[in-house]
C-alpha cells in the first residue's frame, strides 16, 4: 500500500474532510471538528453516530467515536466547544457539524483570541523536513508580524527555526486550533505553503524555540511520525497530497 494510502486508513474521517464544503476544519485538544455549510451532509461511511441537536442535547456521553451533529445552533456550538475544551472525551476521534446557518467565525472570535501563523512543508528531493519539539513531531511555524504577509511569516519562521533557505511553492491549507495560554482560550489560525530548501548546509534546530531535533524524512518515516504527532499536522500533509502533489502529477 501507498504512504498515502496508509495514511488515509490512519485516519480515515479526518484526511476525506476536505471532500465536504466545510467552513473550516477546528481542532480542539487535537480533536477535529468539521464545520459544514447548512444545507451540507457528509457520507454515511465517515461517521458512527449521527445527533440531531434540534431534538436531543449535546453531552459528553454521545460524544462517542465519530460523530455526526446536525441541525447545531449557536447555543449547541458553544455547549460543543465547552465540552471539548474542558475535557477530551476518551472515546471521541472527531465531530462532523452541521450548523442551522449562524456565522461560525463570528462567535468563535467572541470566545477566543485569534492567533494569526504561518507555516510550511518544506521538500527536499523526497523528503520532507520535520521538527520535534515539546515531545512531538512538528512543521516550523510561528506567529504573523504586525504589517507581515502570511506567506512572509511561513518563510521567515521556517528559515528562523531550522536555519535554512526556502523557496515559497503553493498555498496547502489553513488549521484552526484551540489552546490556552495564561488562563486565557486562544484560537491559532495557521496558513500553510509548500516550500523547496535550496541551501540546508547550516541547518540547526532553534533551541531557544524548544525544538530538540531537525530531521529529513521520507514518506514512510512521515507516516510512523505522524502516531507522534497532532492531527493537525496530518490534516497537513494529507491536503499537500490531495492538492498540491496529486494535481502535479501527469
Amino acid at each position: 500500500m501507498s504512504f498515502r494510502g496508509l495514511l488515509t486508513r490512519k485516519y480515515f474521517t479526518l484526511l476525506r474532510l476536505a471532500q465536504w464544503q466545510q467552513l473550516m476544519v477546528l481542532f480542539i485538544n487535537d480533536v477535529p471538528v468539521t464545520i459544514l455549510q447548512a444545507d451540507e451532509a457528509p457520507d454515511q461511511g465517515h461517521y458512527n453516530y449521527e445527533l440531531d441537536a434540534a431534538t436531543e442535547p449535546i453531552t459528553q456521553a454521545r460524544l462517542i467515536h465519530h460523530v455526526w451533529i446536525r441541525n447545531v445552533s449557536e447555543a449547541d456550538f458553544d455547549t460543543l466547544l465547552g465540552l471539548l475544551n474542558s475535557h477530551v472525551p476518551t472515546n471521541i476521534l472527531s465531530v462532523i457539524v452541521t450548523t442551522t446557518g449562524f456565522n461560525v467565525k463570528k462567535l468563535l472570535r467572541e470566545k477566543f483570541k485569534i492567533v494569526k501563523a504561518g507555516g510550511g512543508l518544506v521538500r527536499k528531493k523526497e523528503k520532507f523536513l520535520m521538527i520535534y519539539r515539546m515531545k512531538k513531531w512538528d512543521l516550523p511555524k510561528g506567529k504573523r508580524e504586525r504589517n507581515e504577509s502570511y506567506k512572509r511569516t511561513a518563510v521567515r519562521e521556517v528559515e528562523e527555526e531550522c536555519n535554512v533557505s526556502v523557496k515559497l511553492g503553493r498555498k496547502i491549507c489553513t488549521t484552526w486550533h484551540t489552546y490556552t495560554m495564561n488562563k486565557r482560550a486562544m484560537l491559532k489560525k495557521t496558513r500553510w505553503y509548500a516550500m523547496d530548501c535550496s541551501d540546508d548546509a547550516d541547518m540547526k534546530p532553534a533551541v531557544e524555540e524548544d525544538i530538540e531535533e531537525l530531521r529529513w524524512m521520507t514518506r514512510k518515516e512521515v507516516y510512523h511520525a505522524l502516531e507522534h504527532s497532532y492531527k493537525s499536522i496530518a490534516y497537513v500533509f494529507n491536503q499537500y497530497y490531495r492538492k498540491i502533489e496529486l494535481k502535479s502529477t501527469p
